[in-house]
Formats: structure tokens, sequence, C-alpha cells
């Protein structure tokens, strides 16, 4: 972040050698340096998970520039039990964030909402349950706008094949071909989500 200063190599020989939870509690206390370590420390990892979601460097940049931001104005209510595996969780959130306000339909939004208040999000179950949500939204983020649309009206708005063709002005067979192309793709990332996970649990 540009309003961070410099530490001089021997403070950052210092802070480097801190362990996360070190670094943790000086956060909680002020430490501006501590706050730089933690920044150098985790700034390409987050970029790097935001940046596979998203496809844009400059929104990837953004995301973790606010996620850092956040970090630093909240660092005496958060409780942060271990930092590397926080800073990834909220990176994750953020990311969910930025595809669902790419989405213009309120239904849609609505209906995607991940429910994030009042659970518990240190459960497995639901960091994968997150994860599959992410997987599944960035999959519809990259299909074609009717097809996307088509697949909205079926699955949210549960009209039918002609109901959507009146309404989109298209032929029955390409509102057919627009949801078999959408549920394909759903298929696909959700086949790559659990052979990640799989690969992961291994």
């Amino acid at each position: 972040m540009s309003s961070l200063s410099s530490p001089s190599p021997k403070h950052h020989q210092l802070y480097a050698a801190w362990s996360d939870d070190d670094l943790v509690r000086a956060l909680r206390n002020d430490d501006k340096l501590a706050f730089a370590e933690v920044y150098e420390r985790y700034w390409e990892l987050l970029l790097g998970v935001a940046y596979r979601k998203l496809h844009s460097r400059e929104v990837a940049e953004e995301v973790v520039q606010d996620l850092f931001a956040a970090l630093w104005l909240k660092r005496h209510t958060q409780e942060i039990q271990r930092l590397k595996p926080y800073l990834l969780q909220a990176v994750k959130y953020r990311v969910i964030d930025v595809l669902k306000a790419r989405l213009t339909q309120t239904t849609y939004l609505e209906r995607t909402r991940l429910r994030i208040s009042g659970e518990d999000h240190s459960t497995e179950e639901t960091v994968a349950a997150d994860d599959l949500s992410l997987a599944l939204l960035a999959s519809l983020m990259r299909l074609p706008e009717h097809t996307r649309e088509v697949f909205r009206l079926s699955r949210l708005e549960h009209q039918s094949v002609p109901e959507i063709a009146v309404r989109l002005n298209l032929s029955r067979k390409t509102v057919e071909y627009h949801l078999t192309r959408a549920l394909k793709a759903l298929r696909i990332s959700l086949r790559d989500f659990l052979t990640l996970a799989l690969l992961w649990v291994w």
C-alpha cells in the first residue's frame, strides 16, 4: 500500500522472523511495522487467489487493498485465531462480493447471496460450501450473457422453456441450447471442484 512507510533492513529482518501470532498481537497494539510485515508476507498470495477467480489484476488488487485496509482499521476488534486462514477466508468472501456485484439481476443476487452472518465459519463444512459457491459463481460469470440470462429465468424464476422463449424472443430450441450449455458448464465446475477437494483430502 502506498501509505506504508518502508521499514529499514534491520527492522525488516526483525519482523520477518516473527510468527504470525506475534504479528497479530503487535497489530492489536498499533504496530505499523508489524502490519507492513503482514502485508509483505501475504500480499502476493492473496492477490493470486483473487486474480484466479476475477481474471482482472486491477480488480484483484483493489480487493486485496480493501482487505488490508479493513485489517488495519478493525485491528482492535477482529478476533484472529490463525492469520493465514483468516486472510484466505476474508479474500474469498470479498471475491464473492465482487462476483455478485457483477450480476445485475436482483433476483439472482438474492438467491445466490451467501448466508454469512450468524454462521460458524470455523467448520470445514462451511468453508467447503463457500468454496463451492465461489466456484459455481465464477463458472456462471464466464458464460455468455444470453446463456446466463436463460439459466437465471429457468432456475431462479422457474419459468418454462416456452415462457423464456417468448420473453427473450428466442426459439425454444435456442433456449434449450442455452440451458444445456449452462448446466454443462456447472457440471464441469462442480466436477473440477470435487476433484481438487479430494486431492486436498488425500
